[in-house]
């Protein structure tokens, strides 16, 4: 059965441009491993590397990397990590029930 890993998606009437702070346009400005914000396509992923002009991110807890405009990607707060947080906790296998 094929499942597939898509990350939460941002609540849309707080996902405007009154949440971006922290926006920066240098695409260097998002190191490894950061959890943030694509706020054009409104995903939360963890940034794995940076590629030309742009921020590659990936879905919390895996999946296919998508390429994100280095402008539109914000620092994940508070309420994106937990989110982030309970969609890992979600694709974590579970062992047989008892």
């Amino acid at each position: 059965m094929a499942t597939t890993h898509e990350p939460p998606e941002l609540d849309p009437h707080t996902a405007d441009e009154e949440r971006r702070p922290g926006v920066v346009g240098d695409v260097s400005s998002h190191p490894v491993g950061t959890l943030v914000v694509d706020t054009d396509r409104r995903r939360i992923g963890r940034v794995m590397g940076h590629e030309g002009p742009y921020v590659q991110l990936r879905p919390p807890g895996g999946g296919r990397e998508w390429d994100a405009r280095p402008g539109s990607v914000r620092p994940a707060d508070a309420d994106d990590r937990l989110r982030a947080s309970i969609f890992e906790v979600r694709l974590k296998p579970r062992g047989p029930e008892a």
